[in-house]
Protein backbone atom coordinates (compact mmCIF):
# COMPACT_ATOMS: atom_id res chain seq x y z
CA UNK A 1 0.00 0.00 0.00
CA UNK A 2 3.04 2.26 0.27
CA UNK A 3 2.84 2.94 -3.46
CA UNK A 4 -0.69 4.38 -3.12
CA UNK A 5 -2.27 7.42 -1.52
CA UNK A 6 -5.74 6.77 -0.10
CA UNK A 7 -8.44 9.11 -1.43
CA UNK A 8 -11.17 7.66 0.78
CA UNK A 9 -13.35 4.62 1.29
CA UNK A 10 -15.69 3.74 -1.59
CA UNK A 11 -17.54 0.89 0.07
CA UNK A 12 -17.34 -1.57 2.93
CA UNK A 13 -18.84 -5.04 2.84
CA UNK A 14 -18.81 -8.36 4.61
CA UNK A 15 -15.49 -9.47 3.14
CA UNK A 16 -13.54 -6.25 2.91
CA UNK A 17 -13.16 -2.55 2.28
CA UNK A 18 -12.70 -0.83 -1.10
CA UNK A 19 -10.71 2.39 -1.29
CA UNK A 20 -10.20 4.91 -4.04
CA UNK A 21 -6.42 5.34 -4.26
CA UNK A 22 -3.91 7.20 -6.39
CA UNK A 23 -0.63 5.59 -7.40
CA UNK A 24 2.09 7.91 -6.08
CA UNK A 25 4.38 7.56 -9.12
CA UNK A 26 1.92 7.44 -12.02
CA UNK A 27 -0.96 9.48 -10.59
CA UNK A 28 -3.36 6.79 -11.87
CA UNK A 29 -6.51 6.35 -9.75
CA UNK A 30 -7.46 2.77 -8.83
CA UNK A 31 -9.90 0.94 -6.61
CA UNK A 32 -8.15 -1.23 -4.01
CA UNK A 33 -10.04 -3.95 -2.21
CA UNK A 34 -8.56 -5.11 1.10
CA UNK A 35 -9.98 -8.40 2.32
CA UNK A 36 -10.67 -8.73 6.05
CA UNK A 37 -8.50 -11.25 7.86
CA UNK A 38 -7.90 -13.25 4.67
CA UNK A 39 -5.38 -15.59 6.36
CA UNK A 40 -7.42 -16.15 9.54
CA UNK A 41 -10.89 -16.82 8.08
CA UNK A 42 -11.15 -19.74 5.64
CA UNK A 43 -14.38 -18.43 4.06
CA UNK A 44 -12.90 -14.96 3.44
CA UNK A 45 -9.71 -16.55 2.09
CA UNK A 46 -11.66 -18.71 -0.39
CA UNK A 47 -13.77 -15.75 -1.51
CA UNK A 48 -10.68 -13.58 -2.04
CA UNK A 49 -8.84 -16.25 -4.00
CA UNK A 50 -11.94 -16.93 -6.12
CA UNK A 51 -12.29 -13.24 -6.98
CA UNK A 52 -8.63 -12.95 -8.02
CA UNK A 53 -8.88 -16.13 -10.11
CA UNK A 54 -11.98 -14.89 -11.94
CA UNK A 55 -10.56 -11.42 -12.60
CA UNK A 56 -7.39 -12.98 -14.02
CA UNK A 57 -9.45 -15.15 -16.37
CA UNK A 58 -11.78 -12.41 -17.63
CA UNK A 59 -10.76 -9.68 -20.04
CA UNK A 60 -13.72 -7.78 -21.48
CA UNK A 61 -14.65 -4.10 -21.93
CA UNK A 62 -17.66 -4.54 -19.61
CA UNK A 63 -15.82 -6.29 -16.79
CA UNK A 64 -13.68 -4.38 -14.32
CA UNK A 65 -9.96 -4.90 -15.02
CA UNK A 66 -7.50 -6.39 -12.56
CA UNK A 67 -4.34 -4.25 -12.22
CA UNK A 68 -2.40 -5.97 -9.44
CA UNK A 69 -2.65 -8.31 -6.46
CA UNK A 70 -0.45 -8.19 -3.37
CA UNK A 71 -0.28 -9.27 0.28
CA UNK A 72 0.70 -7.19 3.27
CA UNK A 73 0.55 -8.24 6.93
CA UNK A 74 -1.57 -11.30 6.17
CA UNK A 75 -4.13 -9.33 4.17
CA UNK A 76 -4.85 -9.73 0.45
CA UNK A 77 -5.23 -6.58 -1.67
CA UNK A 78 -6.72 -6.43 -5.17
CA UNK A 79 -5.94 -3.38 -7.30
CA UNK A 80 -8.57 -2.76 -10.00
CA UNK A 81 -9.42 -0.05 -12.45
CA UNK A 82 -11.43 2.73 -10.83
CA UNK A 83 -14.91 3.33 -12.23
CA UNK A 84 -16.84 6.28 -10.82
CA UNK A 85 -20.31 5.14 -9.83
CA UNK A 86 -22.65 2.18 -9.53
CA UNK A 87 -25.92 1.63 -11.37
CA UNK A 88 -27.65 2.03 -8.00
CA UNK A 89 -26.11 5.51 -7.62
CA UNK A 90 -27.19 6.36 -11.18
CA UNK A 91 -30.78 5.32 -10.39
CA UNK A 92 -30.84 7.21 -7.09
CA UNK A 93 -29.43 10.38 -8.71
CA UNK A 94 -32.60 10.97 -10.73
CA UNK A 95 -36.21 11.52 -9.68
CA UNK A 96 -37.74 9.97 -12.79
CA UNK A 97 -35.50 6.92 -13.11
CA UNK A 98 -33.09 6.20 -15.92
CA UNK A 99 -34.00 7.16 -19.46
CA UNK A 100 -35.03 4.46 -21.93
CA UNK A 101 -31.82 5.05 -23.89
CA UNK A 102 -29.63 4.50 -20.79
CA UNK A 103 -31.63 1.44 -19.70
CA UNK A 104 -31.21 -0.11 -23.15
CA UNK A 105 -27.51 0.73 -23.22
CA UNK A 106 -26.86 -0.70 -19.74
CA UNK A 107 -28.93 -3.80 -20.55
CA UNK A 108 -27.01 -4.42 -23.76
CA UNK A 109 -23.64 -3.96 -22.03
CA UNK A 110 -24.63 -6.26 -19.15
CA UNK A 111 -25.88 -8.96 -21.52
CA UNK A 112 -22.69 -8.67 -23.57
CA UNK A 113 -20.58 -9.16 -20.42
CA UNK A 114 -22.75 -12.09 -19.28
CA UNK A 115 -22.48 -13.73 -22.69
CA UNK A 116 -18.69 -13.46 -22.45
CA UNK A 117 -18.63 -14.86 -18.89
CA UNK A 118 -20.95 -17.73 -19.74
CA UNK A 119 -19.01 -18.57 -22.90
CA UNK A 120 -15.96 -18.74 -20.59
CA UNK A 121 -17.91 -21.13 -18.32
CA UNK A 122 -18.11 -18.59 -15.51
CA UNK A 123 -21.25 -17.72 -13.58
CA UNK A 124 -21.23 -14.46 -11.56
CA UNK A 125 -24.05 -15.33 -9.09
CA UNK A 126 -24.31 -11.83 -7.57
CA UNK A 127 -25.55 -9.45 -10.27
CA UNK A 128 -27.18 -6.43 -8.61
CA UNK A 129 -27.06 -2.65 -9.14
CA UNK A 130 -24.27 -2.25 -6.56
CA UNK A 131 -22.05 -4.66 -8.55
CA UNK A 132 -22.53 -2.84 -11.84
CA UNK A 133 -20.18 0.11 -12.20
CA UNK A 134 -20.72 3.02 -14.59
CA UNK A 135 -17.97 5.25 -15.99
CA UNK A 136 -18.35 8.94 -16.87
CA UNK A 137 -18.82 7.80 -20.48
CA UNK A 138 -21.71 5.49 -19.41
CA UNK A 139 -19.66 2.32 -19.90
CA UNK A 140 -21.05 -0.41 -17.64
CA UNK A 141 -18.58 -2.76 -15.92
CA UNK A 142 -19.41 -5.83 -13.86
CA UNK A 143 -17.46 -6.13 -10.60
CA UNK A 144 -17.32 -8.17 -7.38
CA UNK A 145 -16.56 -11.73 -8.43
CA UNK A 146 -16.36 -13.13 -4.89
CA UNK A 147 -19.35 -15.45 -5.45
CA UNK A 148 -18.49 -16.32 -9.06
CA UNK A 149 -17.60 -19.84 -10.00
CA UNK A 150 -16.57 -21.92 -12.95
CA UNK A 151 -19.35 -24.04 -14.37
CA UNK A 152 -18.83 -27.77 -14.05
CA UNK A 153 -20.12 -30.41 -16.44
CA UNK A 154 -23.68 -31.48 -17.04
CA UNK A 155 -25.53 -32.59 -13.93
CA UNK A 156 -23.20 -30.76 -11.53
CA UNK A 157 -24.67 -29.65 -8.18
CA UNK A 158 -24.40 -26.00 -7.14
CA UNK A 159 -25.23 -24.13 -3.96
CA UNK A 160 -28.21 -21.74 -3.99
Amino acid sequence: MEAYESLGVIDEGTYGVVWRCKHKETGQVHAIKKFKESDDDEHVRKTAIREVKMLRLLNHPNIVSLVDVFRKSGKLYIVMEYVGRTVLEEIEATNKGLSDVIVKSFSYQLLWALKYMHSSNIMHRDIKPENLLVSKDKILKVCDFGFARTLAGSGAKYTD
